[in-house]
């Protein structure tokens, strides 16, 4: 759908609530998600319009259906009133999307408690998601007060997390930070990329932890927390997360990425107290660690 605006002045995201049958908040979570162009480029819900700008909505809103909770394993490494600390399997879709209605996270929690926050009450509970494929730490509110705080303290960079990755190759330096701005991959919607062109600043800083021979185990912590900012990063740069299906050119198993969320470190939304969590490497991936310390050896 393409729309041309013939007077300016006013926001776009109230705009289109006006001239369309969507709600403001879809309009906004249309936007987030680049659904929606300004003149061909990411927008903000903000942006003031000018005469003569061209509207496209490229992907129309598609409300989720009514979330049912269902039963299935979850690690919970910490539970209080407010927040449930847990440690994701890699495999594990985190909220319900565009091919995936059940077996997600969100459904689980419903499922394990009615206490979630509802700020979005298409993704329960859900203050941050890790990609499908991606392990370990991630946070869940039970209140929207909790969950509010925890997603300006996320904002602001203030929620410190630690990730452990193997990479392919045998990364020459000790320590690196990349500067690379990221946007969405304009040949490709579903994936994103280093560009200059719609972009958003993403700095990753990374540490050697081992060599092997073929890889490198590394550790990263993330300035910014672009989609799918260490993969894009260390595809970048020439040295992809081993196993990645879609950064990596070589063929992947099912287990995806190799890229854990090892560790948490943040101030409790109600409380005010600091708390740390670390996760252990999931057993597939440790398993390929072992593997090449024996071909070392």
């Amino acid at each position: 759908m393409e729309i041309r605006v013939t007077e300016g002045g006013g926001r776009v995201d109230k705009y289109l609530s006006e001239q369309t049958a969507y709600s403001r908040s879809q309009i906004n979570k249309m936007i987030e998600q680049e659904d929606i162009l300004v003149n061909n480029k990411p927008t903000k819900p903000s942006y003031k319009l000018n005469a003569s700008d061209v509207i496209e909505i490229v992907k129309e809103y598609q409300k989720e259906e009514h979330i049912k909770p269902q039963k299935m394993d979850i690690d919970i490494v910490y539970e209080d009133d407010d927040i449930i600390v847990i440690n994701k399997e890699s495999g594990v879709v985190v909220h319900p999307g565009s091919g995936n209605k059940d077996n997600t996270l969100a459904n689980g929690l419903l499922y394990y408690t009615q206490n979630l926050s509802d700020v979005d009450e298409e993704r329960p509970g859900i203050v941050h998601r890790l990609d499908k494929d991606t392990s370990g730490l991630m946070l869940a509110a039970k209140n929207n007060q909790a969950h509010q705080i925890l997603s300006e303290e996320f904002k602001k960079h203030n929620i410190k997390r630690e990730y452990i990755a193997l990479i392919c190759g045998v990364f020459p330096h000790n320590k690196a930070t990349i500067d690379a701005p990221i946007g969405r991959d304009m040949k490709n919607r579903k994936k994103m990329a280093v560009t200059s062109q719609n972009s958003k600043e993403a700095i990753t800083h990374l540490t050697v932890l081992k060599r092997y021979k073929d890889y490198t185990l590394i550790k990263l912590n993330l300035e910014t927390g672009r989609t799918h900012q260490i993969r894009v990063h260390m595809a970048y740069i020439g040295y992809p997360i081993f196993n990645d299906p879609v950064y990596n050119s070589k063929k992947a198993t099912e287990f995806g990425q190799f890229l854990h969320s090892h560790t948490l470190d943040f101030r409790h939304p109600i409380k005010n107290e600091h708390l740390h969590f670390e996760a252990d490497l999931p057993k597939y991936f440790q398993d390929m660690l072992d593997s090449l310390e024996e071909i070392e050896n």
